[in-house]
Parts: structure tokens; sequence; C-alpha cells
């Protein structure tokens, strides 16, 4: 097994059984039995280390993110989305908290690939005409409502208690939602168009350019009726 696997699963370890969610570089390197000098040229620093190992963990959930076969029922994928994210929270606290909570200077890559995959299921809302804002929008609010209340149940569990993250999943669905009083019809007309122009059936309609140039105007009319 190569030298930084071996590390990365050693420090995983260490990590997952730490009171404070920290560990050492020299506790590392004494469980994976190779030289401080050998870690720092594998990943930089401590900083380094701690980024490649959250998303040494987090890998395994975004990998069974990528293989999910997308339903019938683009809401419930969602759902399902924001109850898995939290249950990999609760089981994987110190690795999440590096993502979410840290600042570690090698940002993980995690959260950009966590923000893909969502992006793809808010695309599929707007397709069908469910936002009233931009799918990129609808993803940002998600995202940041489920790590927030999902950190919330890790660092404060009295104030966060069972039942608090389908709360604000529901909350945060009805709040990116179209079909209420206050939606504006255009918003959601645009953020549909938007995302069927992005879509795979578009290229049989325009070129590359012409999409673009379609979205850009599309974006314009979205600027416009909120007064920016």
């Amino acid at each position: 097994m190569p030298k930084r696997t071996v590390i990365l699963d050693r420090a995983a370890e260490l990590l997952a059984t730490s009171p404070s969610g920290d560990v050492s570089t020299r506790a590392v390197c004494e469980a994976a039995g190779v030289t401080q000098p050998v870690l720092y040229r594998l990943f930089g620093d401590k900083d380094g280390l701690l980024s490649a190992v959250a998303d040494h963990v987090w890998e395994q959930y975004l990998a069974g993110k990528r293989a999910a076969v997308p339903g019938s029922d683009v809401l419930a994928d969602l759902r399902a989305g924001w109850d898995n994210h939290t249950a990999f929270a609760l089981a994987h606290p110190h690795a999440y908290r590096l993502v979410f909570g840290s600042a570690l200077s090698a940002e993980p890559a995690a959260i950009a690939e966590a923000m893909r995959l969502l992006g793809e299921v808010t695309e599929r809302l707007a397709s069908e005409g469910l936002l009233r804002v931009s799918p990129e929008e609808a993803a940002r609010v998600i995202m940041a409502a489920n790590s927030g209340v999902a950190l919330g149940m890790i660092l404060r569990p009295t104030e966060y208690p069972e039942g608090a993250s389908e709360e604000v999943r529901e909350a945060t669905i009805r709040g990116i939602l179209a079909g209420d009083a206050v939606a504006d019809p255009v918003a959601v007309a645009v953020a549909t168009l938007r995302s069927r122009v992005r879509g795979g059936d578009a290229a049989d309609t325009f070129t590359a350019a012409e999409a673009a140039l379609i979205d850009e105007w599309l974006g314009r009319l979205t600027r416009t009726g909120s007064g920016t």
C-alpha cells in the first residue's frame, strides 16, 4: 500500500477517536510507521495533511452521491441528499468540521465536489419549473442551511435536538420553491429557461455560443427584475 494511503488511513483513525478533533503529526507518523520528513514531503505541512484527511474521509460519502441514480421525484432526492449529508456529519464530526468549521490554509476539495453534486439536483429542480431562484442560489442556500444545522447538532446538541435537521430542511425547501404568493413569476420562468438552455437537449438546438448568449440575456432579466 502506498505510504500516502497508509498515512491517511492512520490519520483518519486518530482523528475519529480524538477527543478534541485534533491530531499531532508526531502521532500520525508513529501510527503510520514513517518519519516526519516523509509526511511533510507528501503533504507540505499539518494543514495540508488535515485537508487531505478530510477529503479521504469524505470520499466514501461523495462516491455514493456520484453513483446515486436520480429518482423520478427530484424533491425526494433533495430531501434524501440533505438527510444523508446530516447523517454523515454526525457520524464523522471531526472530519466534517475540517471542511465546514475550520480555517485550514489548504482548503479541502470536498466542499467544491459536494456543491457540484448539489448543483445537479438544483438544476433538475429548475428544469421542472420548481425554483423561484437560480439553481446556483438555491444550491448556496441549501448548503449553507444544511451545513449550519449539521454543525449546530455537532457543537450544540442540546440546542439542536433530534428533528432540528428536518425542520430546517423543510423551511429551506419552502424558501427556494416557486408556487407561493410571493414568488416572482419572471424569476421562476428565467430559472427554468436557463436550466433548460444549459441542459443536454440544448445541444441539438443551439450552438455553445448561442446557448451562452441566451443564458447571459436571461441572467440580465433576473438582475433587472430584482432591481440590481
